[in-house]
């Protein structure tokens, strides 16, 4: 039987980056709030110290910050005639586990996306006509504006002192930056991280092209820095320790370093570690969330923690779960495509090359989580798609990420894979190699979705999420044309040896990394036939209970998720804070 505790004001369910930035605007407000966290605090253990922080085995191979997949993975069927299995070990995505969640061991690439993509459908539809988008495509528009989410991004990026070169500041473009941005008021709050030897190659070669090639936005921070709530980075050291390892220097911006340090101080603020939840109770004629039910992982007991209003602010998976298991909201049905809960479930689509250079010197070792120089021309909807028989794009951008030594081992073609060969093509092409790759979009698909599998349960008894997705003739077509961008550009660069170009192909593969950048399930819109949660992230059938992450975005952008995800996560702070002081349908 569990034991009830004494009722909370907010409680927030997950401890990463969208549930610290939610609980920074209500304990601003001096809301009592409640942080529920599965995983521990890792600031100070092993993976934040040196010398076990650069331990490649634990923290990359072995995913020593990832979820525990013994405890709960995803199964997986690329369409509905076929049985789903578990993934055992899943390396296409990296949720986090503990505080900071997967914010804590982040690359760092923070983007604004496009200004029309929380109105793709309407953008769409007036520029190519509503027959350009197929049927089982279903894009719609978010319900809210770039111009709503702005002032949201500004604060975040302040917050986390975001490295970059503005491209379009209050509509004039810039010098250095990205033609394509959405309009900002200022510059970025610090200078660009330094370019790599391969980012220099590949702006050669765009510009040769007639492209504009920019360096990433990023939360690596270019200098010391301090943010607006006195919290303070220390300058990257490039380190190439960056991506899957939380930085021993506090220069990546995170949540364990930016915000939960500051909230511990503030009044009426928990965060409660190894809780891991199971559901939420709701009352179905009152449409109202009344607790949150968790195990206490330290002692074995389930908890029932009563709320006046629960924020979910979990992984994407997560958040779909959590609805589905506690039965609130309607789930989808891709037959009628009517229900909206496991909808539109996205990921990224992506493809990548290698060159060789062997008068070039790349040091890869000297790297961030960004160190990223690429170009838009062909992301998302910048470039023309009329007669091209896709929407979406992709950027292109040359990466050079780390070098260490189990990961970083680029070789020419053919190459052995083992042995006195393989030996002397490490040694040989190691400083002398670059990568090129394309993040591409992930327009939705009616058989692209998350339910509950009815077979397979975790370690508490849980269902599973079942993941319904593969690749979609609109994104294979989208990858075969920017990845053919892709090459034209590998061959201005004159590299001695060129690997192959090879874009997206079906089946959706599980042990190849892609990113960590799922999307949908708990889809936000202004309808609630066609969506989870309102512009306000508040649910149509329980107005005290709100859903804030990449599970609420109806596509996927070619961008990273995380400038969007931090925006909202910032505005539906505020809405809840407003919803406490009248409780309300917002």
């Amino acid at each position: 039987m569990a034991t009830t505790l004494g009722k909370r004001t907010v409680v927030i369910v997950g401890g990463g980056l969208t549930a610290a930035l939610a609980a920074r605007q209500l304990t601003a407000q001096g809301i009592d709030t409640l942080v529920l966290e599965r995983g521990g605090d890792r600031t100070n253990g092993a993976e934040a110290k040196l010398p076990t922080q650069r331990d490649e085995l634990r923290w990359d191979t072995r995913q020593g910050t990832v979820q525990d997949w013994s405890v709960e993975t995803y199964t997986l069927r690329h369409r509905r005639n076929e049985v789903a299995l578990p993934v055992r070990w899943m390396e296409a995505f990296l949720p986090g586990e503990g505080l900071g969640g997967g914010a804590s061991h982040w690359n760092g690439h923070t983007w604004r996306w496009s200004e029309y993509d929380p109105k793709l459908r309407t953008r769409l539809e007036q520029r190519y006509g509503r027959r350009a988008i197929p049927a089982d495509v279903p894009i719609q528009d978010w319900g809210t504006s770039y111009a709503e989410m702005e002032p949201y991004h500004h604060l975040f990026e302040k917050l986390f002192g975001i490295s970059g070169k503005a491209g379009n500041v209050k509509g004039q473009l810039q010098a250095g930056g990205n033609p394509f941005e959405a309009p900002r008021r200022d510059e970025y709050p610090q200078k660009p991280l330094e370019a790599s030897e391969s980012g220099l190659v590949f702006k050669e070669a765009a510009e040769k092209l007639g492209y504009r090639a920019f360096p990433a936005p990023a939360a690596n921070s270019s200098g010391p820095y301090t943010n607006p709530d006195g919290q303070k980075l220390g300058a990257c050291q490039y380190c190439g320790h960056c991506e899957r390892f939380i930085c021993e220097a506090q220069a990546k911006g995170t949540p364990e370093v930016l915000l939960y340090p500051m909230l511990r101080q503030r009044k009426g603020f928990e965060a409660r570690l190894h809780c891991h939840v199971l559901g939420v109770e709701y009352d179905g004629r009152a449409k109202r969330v009344t607790a949150v039910r968790y195990v206490d992982l330290l002692t074995g007991k389930e908890c029932l923690q009563p709320a006046d209003v629960v924020l979910l602010a979990a992984f994407t998976m997560t958040n779909t779960r959590l609805l589905l298991n506690s039965k609130i909201g309607k789930p989808y049905d891709p037959k009628s495509s009517s229900g909206v809960v496991g909808k539109n479930f996205c990921y990224q689509t992506t493809s990548a090359m290698n060159l060789f250079l062997k008068d070039r010197w790349f040091n890869p070792f000297l790297a961030t989580g960004s160190t990223w120089m690429g170009i838009d021309d062909f992301n998302n909807d910048n470039f023309d798609h009329t007669g091209l028989g896709f929407l979406g794009g992709g950027s292109i951008a040359s990466l050079m990420f780390n070098g260490r030594p189990i990961r970083a081992r680029r070789v020419p073609p053919g190459t052995p894979q083992w042995g006195t060969a393989w030996k002397r093509a490490n040694a040989q092409w190691y400083a002398h190699s670059m990568t090129l790759a394309i993040q591409g979009s992930c327009y939705p698909h009616r058989e692209n979705y998350l339910d509950l599998d009815p077979t397979y349960t975790d370690a508490y008894g849980q269902p599973l999420v079942r993941m319904n997705f593969d690749w979609r003739e609109n994104e294979l077509a989208m990858s075969r044309f920017v990845t053919a961008k892709m090459a034209e550009i590998a061959k201005v660069v004159g590299a001695d040896i060129v690997g192959p170009a090879v874009p997206r192909q079906a089946p959706f593969d599980t042990r190849q990394y892609q990113s960590t950048h799922v999307t949908g399930g708990t889809i936000m819109g202004a309808d609630p036939g066609t969506s989870v949660v309102s512009p306000h992230l508040q649910h149509w059938d329980s107005e005290n209970l709100f859903v804030v992450g990449a599970s609420v975005y109806p596509h996927n952008s070619g961008y990273n998720p995380t400038g969007p995800l931090a925006a909202l996560a910032l505005r539906v702070g505020e809405a809840i804070s407003s919803y406490v002081q009248r409780p309300r349908a917002l």
